[in-house]
């Protein structure tokens, strides 16, 4: 598959045209961010890391019945993937109190949520990807009632799948973020889901095993990511 023009760099990735318009790449970077692109630095081989977590979760969703992105791995920085139309809502599922949610309600940090928690955001990086509801969402046209409703169950869904993934390598997945997009009239998943998107601890300890250790200057990061791929990929 021939690497064509650049799409578009997003703050952690890269897309790229290839010789087919259904297909794109998309390459994984080390550069890290934080609070809304406020905070940057990188992290050494956080591309490779999260490149190959995320391929391994699609393949175990799509093996599920989760219709993702994912075509197939390239390299160690490359995923081959269908080409989406992009829905500018950010779906996150929260399990356990953390983060905005304690910040906003007031929840007690590590409170387990009797239900998982489905939030809305607006992915626009100038306004600080507001939280919203689904009438903000289709009062500005990026998403039908309809639509919303599926990415609804198909979180949930998805976040069902991951619980158990995750529990089985002893992380508990505290909340995490996905987004989807349109393709030949079937809503896929898209994106990644790694340490930037999702927010571990480790079952026993409670240890933070994402990137909140970049965020709040925890320090062991590089350890922290490569612990999760090690776990996620079942190696030694």
């Amino acid at each position: 598959m021939k690497k064509g023009t650049q799409l578009y760099e997003g703050k952690a990735k890269k897309v790229f045209a290839t010789d087919d318009n259904d297909l794109v790449i998309q390459e994984f970077k080390d550069d890290a961010t934080a609070f809304n692109n406020k905070k940057k630095g990188t992290i050494a081989d956080k591309g490779v890391v999260n490149n190959a977590i995320s391929c391994k979760l699609f393949t175990m969703l799509e093996e599920n019945g989760v219709r993702t992105h994912l075509v197939e791995k390239l390299s160690d920085r490359e995923m081959l993937c269908r080409h989406l139309e992009i829905i500018k809502v950010e779906v996150v599922v929260r399990n356990i109190a953390a983060g905005s949610l304690v910040k906003r309600y007031g929840f007690v940090e590590g409170k387990l949520l009797e239900n998982p928690v489905v939030e809305f955001y607006l992915k626009d990086d100038e306004l600080d990807d507001p939280l919203m509801n689904e009438a903000h969402a289709v009062a500005l046209g990026v998403a039908t009632f309809e639509e919303l409703s599926v990415l609804k169950i198909r979180a949930e869904a998805i976040n069902a799948l991951l619980k158990h993934f995750f529990a089985e390598r002893k992380l508990k997945l505290v909340d995490f973020k996905l987004e989807f997009g349109r393709h030949k009239g079937e809503i896929l998943l898209g994106d990644e889901i790694s340490p930037d998107t999702c927010r571990f601890w480790d079952l026993e300890t409670n240890e933070k095993m994402d990137k909140d250790r970049f965020r709040f200057d925890l320090g062991g990061v590089e350890n922290a990511y490569s612990e999760v791929q090690r776990r996620v990929l079942g190696q030694n």
